[in-house]
């Protein structure tokens, strides 16, 4: 101890691994609640814009499309600086974009918030959305804290608590609108963004390694100083290539399918089932809250756990199977359902075989991608999330093509997802379950 001590004053090093799952789990937390910046409220700005059914799902799924497409290159980004500055740049980004939309609120709503108003909504929503690309940021800049033997409770830590942020943010938000208006409600969330950037930008500190390199260390003996002190991962510079080379691989394009299922079904329904629930089933802003947050997106966060620890037992393949068979159980249900009672246990059934198929998909890329496993999660997790984006504006289709029922029937989309995705289960279970470790 007394050496790690006299090495960080001698070299002025800041930080230390708990402080550096705090803050990027901080950053996460903030950023990420973004996924439902629009979902609870989108009849709000249906009712006094006039917004079509797919005009409201773009709405909704906006914030997915930079918070999927930025993962890549931020996530890369990391390798050559560290953590703290690209996961700060994400959070100014989505501070600007919850300004605008704040400011745009307070000066037009709801008088003169009109259809004109529509590409600066859908702007300021796609700043925002860059919040939630700082899953691709905190993931890197939390490992290089950790020693391997803790890189899984770490990694567990940080993706868990974040994750939480949508489904929190969703019952949450009901409330605001109810205390402040809808004005007040986003200018409250915008001081909790704008606050915990700061606090973000105060506590986070680089990885050991990245510290030294900025002090004018050469590689070897920052390598050789940050070992001194625990760190055990290194960049190895090779992200650009790992891209190209899981790119060649097909397998790979198999596993961002699923996650496409999986993960940008889960950050397309957080945005959407509060919407479903108000205009469909006509519950209040409070009780769609409560139904899409806890009954969803919470669901499908904290069951992710389990569904590491079902991978690791019975097998990735299999494990995917039965949750996109869940899925599947839930869409069907949801597909032709118009009472509360079976839409509710339908919702619960996306949710968990979702959270679960989340887990399976990411214990299959170090087997199926071996040789460029960083390279393949980059494309697993940046174009996976982007079907947060694409679903939404089809779903409001079918509303404005069969009208109210449009709701349920919209979730036939969901069945072709999750057949799609197991009938790629079962391909790789037979083509190769056996033959990659």
């Amino acid at each position: 101890m007394k050496k790690e001590k006299d090495l960080l004053e001698k070299y002025g090093l800041k930080g230390d691994p708990r402080l550096g799952l705090i803050a990027a789990t901080l950053g996460f937390f903030v950023g990420f609640a973004a996924v439902s910046l629009y979902g609870p409220t989108a009849k709000e700005f249906r009712d006094v814009m006039g917004l079509s059914g797919a005009m409201m799902g773009l709405l909704v799924a906006i914030p997915q499309l930079t918070g999927s497409l930025l993962r890549i290159p931020f996530g890369a980004w990391v390798d050559k600086v560290g953590g703290k500055k690209p996961l700060l740049t994400l959070l100014i980004l989505s501070v600007i974009g919850m300004a605008g939309l704040t400011a745009i609120l307070y000066m037009y709503y709801p008088d003169n918030l009109t259809l004109d108003m529509y590409p600066v909504i859908l702007l300021f929503g796609a700043l925002s959305g860059c919040g939630v690309a700082t899953f691709s940021v905190g993931i890197p800049q939390t490992s290089y804290w950790f020693p391997q033997k803790k890189q899984g409770w770490a990694l567990g830590t940080y993706a868990g608590l974040g994750n939480t942020a949508p489904g929190f943010f969703t019952l949450l938000i009901p409330l605001a609108l109810a205390a402040f208006g809808l004005p007040g409600a986003y200018a409250t969330w915008f001081l909790f963004l704008l606050a915990g950037t700061v606090v973000y930008a105060i506590i986070a500190h680089d990885a050991y390694f990245f510290q030294l390199i900025k002090k004018g260390k050469k590689r070897e003996e920052a390598i050789e100083i940050a070992n001194d002190l625990g760190q055990e991962l290194f960049p190895s510079g090779t992200l650009v290539d790992a891209l190209k080379i899981s790119a060649r691989i097909g397998r790979t394009w198999a596993l961002v399918a699923l996650y496409f299922t999986s993960f940008g079904g889960f950050l397309a329904l957080t945005a959407w089932f509060p919407t479903y629930w108000r205009l469909f089933h006509g519950f209040d802003l409070r009780m769609a809250g409560i139904l899409g947050g806890a009954g969803f997106s919470l669901l499908a966060s904290f069951i992710r756990v389990y569904g590491g620890h079902v991978s690791d037992r019975i097998g990735g393949e299999k494990t995917a199977i039965i949750s996109f068979t869940l899925v599947l159980i839930g869409s069907l249900i949801l597909t032709v359902s118009t009472g509360f009672a079976p839409a509710f246990i339908g919702e619960l059934f996306i949710g968990a075989g979702m959270g679960i198929a989340n887990a399976a998909v990411f214990k299959l890329v170090a087997k199926y991608v071996p040789e460029a496993v960083g390279g393949a999660s980059g494309w697993v997790g940046g174009l996976g999330a982007f079907g947060g984006f694409v679903v939404p504006p089809v779903l409001g289709l079918f509303v404005d093509r069969f009208g109210e029922i449009g709701y349920a029937r919209g979730f036939v989309v969901y069945i072709a997802l999750a057949l799609m995705s197991i009938l790629i289960s079962i391909v790789l279970k037979k083509k190769y379950g056996h033959e990659l470790h």
